[in-house]
């Protein structure tokens, strides 16, 4: 073989193999030339310029493959092979992979850790089929398909519109998958059925027997192991509450501690006389500005800065003021950056809120202010005349009568921060001052959708923020009867899967309890997840109709009738 006929060899050989990495794209950014990497930068760079597609850092997009969303993001080290059909709004986390071939079209939100394999499927759109009309004239719908964390969606696999895959789930070769998978299954098949579990389910989520019999069982078991809760989370080095053994300590866990104590045990809590716990909790008071900083290094509270609020004192306004209630006692100061606001001031703190991009933060904003003007009239001090009453004109009036919230649902987390944020800004006005909410049955019908949203309530997904910002505002509404029997099914629900994640000796994790989680620090239990949950289970309890078997009524921040309407004003 003479050198011209080597030379045109290898020149074959280079141009037989140039196309390789776009087959086999997670070895990309490891084996291809710099030539090849810079003209991948600039493609993800062009097609963010031009088409405001998102990317995270080390994706691959194949040049081999049809990508036309209208909307994409894509996580970091997420990629798409050669072969590849994106279209419509699809948005991927981490560790990603649309393998050679797949079709990802529609409304479609994948987890982290994602990976569907060739030839496989995921259809966030369908047609209707009116026997009228040709099927190509037929308009689309479209409910949209939500992959959980850490799926593995095997070859030629078809997922169709309106289906939810929970984290850790499976998806066999060839598999057409119908309906919801559940977290940790893995199915296969057409239509799909569960053929085994990757990660076996909890069995203590199930209640056992009827509803009003496991509240009952709860309540009595919580209320016999009230005093190790408490006594796991105490430190009698420091004379002080963490709410973890292995935490700081926090002024949020001495308030923790006493809302359970007053649940459960119908006092304060045991390891520190009341007298000594009204009077830390009143001498960490600023008179100033009225606030409680967070404890320092040296366990004394910060000075909290003046204003309209600081961010680390905000949340003690309810939570220390409600304990010291619940201890027969009050704060020895107004709170003084409330006291002296106008109505002008009030108005301004409002507007000031970004209620479009993070309904959350204002909400929470909004509950400091309206229970700070609690605490004040309880003392006498009822602040700048007509101060209250522009906070709840100001409400009144920028609700949308869609919804009946404020804010609005964004692409990222739909209804959730829209929701958490009702919960906090009614809280602290409507619902502590006895006023009526404006338009309740837009509330439950915005409430009710949220609830259907898997990505915050699937069993695995549940923390209690969100499962108390949808109790809540449902319990606030349920005198409109407003879509009752929804209500009713949404809280059973909700309930027997609450009242299984106890653990014994130790209380509730702030996030439900899964296989598929196992380890997340948010799922150890600690005092501030037993006091929202205890909280919890009784609204969904008295929604359910069986409250009355816990033998407890919450009577701190998470109290469900009006501070200012039963005596206690």
């Amino acid at each position: 073989m003479d050198a011209v006929e080597t030379g045109a060899h290898e020149d074959l050989t280079a141009e037989f193999g140039r196309s390789a990495l776009d087959f086999t794209p997670w070895g990309f950014w490891a084996e291809a030339g710099e030539e090849q990497r810079e003209r991948q930068r600039r493609l993800q760079g062009g097609l963010a310029a031009e088409r405001g597609y998102a990317f995270g850092e080390a994706c691959f997009v194949s040049e081999l493959a049809s990508v036309t969303n209208e909307e994409l993001e894509l996580g970091d080290r997420t990629y798409v092979a050669a072969g590849a059909y994106l279209s419509g709004t699809v948005r991927a986390g981490r560790d990603c992979s649309v393998n050679p071939y797949a079709v990802v079209r529609g409304d479609v939100r994948l987890g982290d850790g994602v990976r569907i394999g060739a030839h496989s499927s995921l259809l966030g759109f369908n047609h209707t089929m009116e026997p009228d009309l040709e099927v190509h004239r037929q308009p689309l719908q479209s409910v949209g398909v939500t992959v959980g964390d850490d799926v593995w969606v095997g070859s030629h696999v078809v997922v169709l519109d309106g289906v939810t895959v929970g984290d850790k789930a499976v998806l066999a070769a060839g598999a057409v998958v119908t309906k919801d998978v559940p977290a940790g299954a893995v199915v296969g098949g057409n239509p799909a059925r569960r053929i085994r579990w990757r990660v076996p389910p909890p069995s203590a989520t199930a209640p056992v027997g009827s509803l009003a019999g496991t509240a009952r069982a709860f309540g009595d078991r919580a209320r016999e192991q009230a005093r190790a809760v408490l006594d796991r989370c105490w430190d009698p080095a420091v004379g002080l509450f963490a709410d973890k053994p292995d935490a700081a300590a926090t002024v949020r866990a001495q308030c923790d501690a006493v809302e359970i104590a007053d649940l459960l045990l119908a006092g304060p809590p045991p390891q520190l006389p009341a007298d000594q716990q009204v009077e830390r909790l009143r001498s960490w008071q600023d008179p100033a500005t009225g606030l409680v900083g967070e404890l320092g290094p040296d366990l004394a509270p910060v000075p909290p800065r003046p204003g309209l609020f600081d961010p680390a004192a905000g949340y003690h306004v309810l939570s220390v003021g409600y304990a010291l209630d619940l201890l027969g006692s009050a704060f020895a100061h107004p709170v003084r950056v409330v006291a002296d606001a106008s109505p002008g001031d009030v108005v301004a703190g409002l507007e000031r809120q970004d209620w479009a991009a993070d309904a959350w933060a204002a909400g929470n904003w909004t509950d400091i202010l309206g229970t700070a003007m609690h605490w004040n009239r309880r003392q006498g001090v009822p602040g700048a005349p007509g101060a209250r009453e522009a906070l709840l004109g100001w409400l009144l009036t920028r609700a949308d009568p869609r919804t009946g919230l404020w804010g609005a649902p964004d692409d990222t987390r739909g209804l959730l921060r829209v929701v958490n944020g009702y919960y906090r800004a009614s809280r602290g006005t409507f619902a502590q001052f006895g006023v009526p909410v404006p338009y309740p049955e837009r509330v439950v019908d915005t409430v009710l959708e949220h609830a259907r949203d898997p990505r915050w309530f699937r069993p695995e997904r549940q923390n209690a923020c969100n499962v108390l910002d949808v109790a809540h505002p449902l319990w606030l509404t349920r005198g409109s009867g407003h879509r009752g029997d929804e209500v009713v099914e949404l809280a059973r629900g909700l309930l027997g899967g609450a009242l299984g994640r106890w653990v014994d000796g130790e209380g509730f994790g702030f996030q439900a309890p899964h296989p598929s989680t196992a380890g997340a620090a948010a799922t150890a239990p600690g005092l501030q997840g037993s006091e929202m949950w205890l909280a919890i289970v009784w609204l969904l309890a008295d929604l359910a109709g069986v409250a009355d078997e816990l033998g407890y009524r919450p009577r701190g921040v998470h109290r469900p009738e009006p501070a200012e309407a039963t005596g206690r004003a």
